[in-house]
């Protein structure tokens, strides 16, 4: 008889643990709060690793710092265009000062727009440089 029991024993437990892992439907219920939801809209971290050389979104550079940040920022539409900051001041010094929404690319010696550049990190601790295009910042590599 005690045999007989370990085998029930056995046979239950095998059973039971065929029922927590079959596969019918099951349905679940997410309940979601507003503030839950506002942060499920925020944008997500980036997962793509950049490294010196190459090229960058802009929604990733700080254009006032002149430095990938690996993380969306602030847009601040001006004149038709988009540049980006990091921080509040950033924002509000784009629109007022003209000379962070230009940069001088280091290939041609020619001043290009941020919001239109080719960008591309150039300094071992994230720091970018504008280029005309990705021909120009092309033909700049082959001529270190």
């Amino acid at each position: 008889m005690h045999r007989f029991t370990k085998t029930n024993l056995i046979i239950c437990m095998a059973l039971s643990l065929a029922a927590c892992n079959s596969t019918s439907e099951k349905q679940e219920t997410t309940i979601t709060s507003p503030a839950t939801a506002a942060v499920q809209d925020l944008p997500q971290p980036v997962t793509t690793h950049y490294k010196k050389g190459d090229a960058v979104p802009s929604h990733l550079v700080c254009m006032v710092n002149d430095a990938f940040m690996n993380k969306e920022q602030i847009a601040v539409p001006f004149n038709g265009k988009t540049y980006y900051g990091c921080c509040e001041m950033c924002k509000n010094r784009i629109p007022k000062d003209a000379a962070v929404r230009k940069a001088t690319d280091p290939a041609t010696g020619k001043v290009v727009d941020k919001a239109s550049a080719y960008i591309v990190i150039t300094g071992n601790n994230g720091e970018v440089s504008y280029f005309e295009s990705a021909d120009t910042y092309k033909k700049s590599r082959q001529y270190p």
